[in-house]
């Protein structure tokens, strides 16, 4: 086994966080407390080719593994996990779905706007009463002639109000189950379609998260991604490849976290000396430092069999679900090591604190997750 990562997986670690340091920390706060969407940030990425960074060169991507993926996902969120999760969205939930399923022609004419940044990714799943249970989705496409006419609502979708386009599910044949859902390419501003900013929430609060209401949208009838009726396999799919981007994000407020509480503890005096002396410290410190690393491995492992072609299903879902109540433990004890001071806003990790709870319940909340993993290993 070899657990280094090979020359052009150190010098894009090495330029994104020099990039997430100097370029999205410095406004991190200021845009949590307005909710700006950090639009310059995205378009210096792109300027960067990282809007496109997994995906192949043809299409004007960077033709980077899954690994290169999860080190930018972390990296951001180390500093800012808005803009952590804006970015593994775009990537793994709008590109990957065009990339895997989409035909040539779909590819060339959406898939290369997500490389570009052109346009933000994003994807229609979660709907108010189908969230853990997809299956359940209510959301209607109806052929007819040659289009198809849509009808429903989603909701909780990441970078909609900066997508030209997104994927999304709807039930084409209710008679046949989760068989009978489709997945389909909708632009964003087809008549009927509105997208609506209006949640307030509890952190990632410069990330753009939103509603979607489409009253008889109609699209062309070759706007149907992959094949009729595969839409509910091809984004668990899907998912499987957003859990990654979700552990990686998990890691990397994890990371901020332990950093911050580290150096507050160094140089935080009590009872005549340095907190980071008293052994309950130490402990914490010690614990975090451990389940970091130990997340941080099973993100990477997960990515590594998805690179690998091999199943990753439940290495994936193992990673999300351990990484985020990693980022949760973290998160908690980095503000117990700062006392007082870590509920207060100048010192971030009240913030981290936020930013982390999210994990726990998107893109399958962990109870979710040890299904999959039960399922996976026989139960």
């Amino acid at each position: 086994m070899n657990f280094d990562l090979n020359t052009e997986q150190l010098m894009l670690r090495d330029m994104v966080r020099s990039f997430a340091e100097e370029v999205v920390a410095p406004g991190a706060d200021e845009r949590d407390r307005t909710k700006a969407f950090p639009t310059d940030i995205f378009e210096k990425m792109a300027d960067l080719s990282l809007m496109g960074l997994p995906f192949p060169e043809e299409y004007g991507g960077a033709g980077a593994d899954s690994i290169s993926f999860a080190i930018v996902v972390e990296e951001l969120s180390r500093v800012c996990a808005s803009t952590g999760i804006t970015y593994s969205a775009h990537i793994s939930l709008g590109g990957a779905p065009l990339a895997m399923f989409g035909s040539e022609q779909q590819k060339q004419e959406y898939l290369t706007k997500i490389c570009s940044g052109e346009s933000l990714g994003a994807f229609g799943l979660t709907e108010p009463n189908a969230g853990s249970d997809a299956g359940g989705t209510k959301t209607t496409a109806v052929l007819d002639g040659n289009e198809w006419i849509i009808n429903g609502a989603k909701c909780f979708i990441t970078n909609a109000s900066y997508a030209k386009f997104l994927a999304l599910t709807a039930v084409t044949d209710k008679a046949k189950g989760t068989r009978g859902i489709t997945a389909f390419i909708v632009p964003t501003d087809a008549p009927g379609f509105t997208v609506l900013n209006n949640y307030e929430k509890l952190g990632l609060n410069s990330s753009n998260t939103t509603e979607l209401i489409l009253e008889n949208v109609r699209i062309p009838k070759d706007h149907v991604l992959g094949r009729e009726g595969e839409g509910f396999k091809q984004f668990l799919i899907t998912l499987d490849g957003g859990r990654i981007g979700i552990g990686a994000m998990a890691v990397g407020i994890a990371q901020a976290a332990y950093e911050k509480a580290l150096q507050y503890a160094n140089q935080r005096t009590a009872f005549g000396q340095s907190i980071s002396r008293f052994q309950a410290i130490q402990h914490k410190l010690a614990d975090m430092a451990m389940q970091i690393e130990l997340a941080r491995n099973m993100v990477y492992k997960a990515a590594w069999l998805k690179d690998n072609q091999r199943k990753f299903t439940k290495e994936a879902a193992m990673a999300k679900l351990y990484a985020s109540e990693v980022a949760m433990s973290a998160t908690h004890q980095s503000i117990q090591i700062h006392g007082g001071y870590g509920y207060m806003k100048e010192y971030q990790v009240e913030r981290f604190f936020r930013d982390a709870r999210l994990l726990e319940i998107g893109e399958g909340t962990s109870e979710i997750l040890r299904n999959v993993i039960a399922r996976e290993i026989g139960c």
